[in-house]
């Protein structure tokens, strides 16, 4: 690319954010950054100097070094409400919720889908694939549930099973998660030393089994609380998309589910989520998915026919930026009914992609511990047993998923559906398992009767 095509990337990476994701988000919640040039040759050092830590699955990306354009922005492991960076201890935990709904549309062809979500299938297929040893509890319906008994069990196992999808920083060094695809940090022994000066700073609580459980329980219990708290309002936060009742709200899958059905309950509680906090926000946005990447490919495919005979539309139909206000207008629309126009079918596909950022964005919770004086100022406050935490709520990866992708996201839901019908349903299922013999030819014989 030229550094003028790279300067516009990054143009459209922070408008992107400023004038869409803000408006879904908050002022308080996301930060878009600005561009800024830099001298070739700092870059040059730089790139060189940050190679041997980088993770190895990131090694084939090489850093832009012919440009001089940057995006400058802020490190969300430390707290947002403070101006200046103070020499006080941080705590910051990283969570990458995912999908917190299962489908509703009329057009998913698999009746499983309305079922088990997507992230639960999407283990499975991860395991048999070797990105994995093993799949994890931890179901996003779960968390987004709202129900403290729910969260706290769906943390407990992103806290079991890293993954990808939590990782904790003490004082912006990584001591929790996954360095890298296998790599992964998971002594909660190793944990609960680093966690113990925040949160029982002066009581006797020294080792063992159980100090190690009830500071697991306390970080637990004060991330479930910042993840409910609501410090921003916006636009869209009083913008109901799709009522969350029009899906199910518990995933048949999910660990916390089974062992409700195991001890004989049948109904899962979900108590819902504050409107304000970035949980809902969160789930506001992820639901402009309304139609199933089912329903959106072939509007997708209107869009591409379109583009083939009129080419030079593209840069009308912002397929490609600006992502300003106009563009945000434009995705307010929510109705689903068919029009056969190029126009729907447009509103459609950029509502996909806003869902498709949201499904893959991050969370980061900073906290910091704060003096029974210092709560006394205008800052939020979080409580756990025997300490309290100043704390800031941030998103990030909020670049908007690109067009391209869409039928890389078609393809790869077939993959994911079927691999689960033929591997995991069918085990628990002896009819289905006889149906779906893997790699075997069924031949259909007719006899005359």
């Amino acid at each position: 690319q030229t550094s003028e095509e790279i300067l516009h990337h990054l143009q459209n990476i922070v408008d992107f954010g400023k004038h869409v994701m803000k408006q879904f988000f908050g002022e308080n919640y996301v930060h878009h950054g600005e561009i800024i040039q830099l001298p070739l040759d700092f870059v040059r050092q730089l790139c060189l100097k940050i190679q041997p830590e980088r993770p190895e699955s990131r090694c084939d990306k090489d850093m832009d070094t012919q440009s001089g354009y940057a995006m400058c922005l802020p490190n969300l492991t430390r707290l947002q409400t403070y101006r200046l960076v103070e020499p006080r201890p941080i705590l910051c935990i990283e969570i990458k919720p995912k999908c917190g709904f299962i489908p509703f549309s009329s057009h998913v062809s698999q009746e499983i889908k309305h079922k088990v979500c997507r992230y639960c299938m999407h283990q499975h297929l991860k395991v048999a694939n070797g990105k994995w040893k093993r799949p994890s509890k931890y179901c996003p319906l779960d968390l987004f549930s709202g129900n403290k008994q729910r969260m706290h069990f769906a943390l407990k196992s992103l806290l079991q099973e890293a993954q990808n999808n939590l990782k904790i920083f003490k004082n912006g060094e990584l001591i929790y998660g996954c360095k890298d695809d296998q790599e992964c940090v998971s002594d909660w022994n190793e944990l609960a030393r680093h966690l113990k000066p925040f949160f029982f700073p002066s009581n006797g609580l020294v080792s063992g089994a159980h100090c190690t459980r009830t500071i697991v329980k306390e970080l637990i219990h004060v991330i479930t609380m910042t993840l409910l708290s609501s410090t921003d309002a916006c636009r869209a936060g009083d913008m109901k998309t799709v009522p969350v009742s029009q899906g199910r709200s518990y995933c048949e899958a999910s660990a916390f589910n089974k062992e409700l059905v195991r001890n004989g309950k049948h109904k899962l509680e979900s108590s819902g989520l504050p409107r304000g906090c970035l949980l809902y926000k969160t789930l506001q946005a992820q639901m402009f998915d309304m139609l199933d990447i089912e329903g959106l490919y072939p509007l997708y495919n209107r869009v591409e026919q379109y583009l083939e005979e009129f080419p030079e539309e593209r840069s009308t139909l912002q397929i490609d930026g600006p992502y300003n206000e106009a563009f945000y207008e434009k995705l307010l629309d929510l109705s689903t009914e068919d029009d056969g126009t190029i126009a729907f079918a447009l509103t459609k596909v950029q509502q996909y992609r806003i869902a498709m950022t949201a499904k893959d964005c991050s969370i980061m919770i900073a906290l910091s511990p704060c003096l029974q004086d210092e709560c006394s100022e205008q800052r939020p406050v979080v409580l756990a047993s025997k300490s309290r935490f100043t704390f800031s709520v941030s998103v990030l990866d909020l670049d908007l998923k690109p067009y391209e992708s869409i039928p890389h996201q078609y393809k790869l839901d077939g993959k994911i559906v079927n691999y689960y019908l033929k591997n995991v349903q069918a085990k628990d299922d002896p009819v289905m398992s006889s149906l779906f013999k893997e790699n075997e030819d069924c031949t259909l014989v007719l006899h005359k009767v």
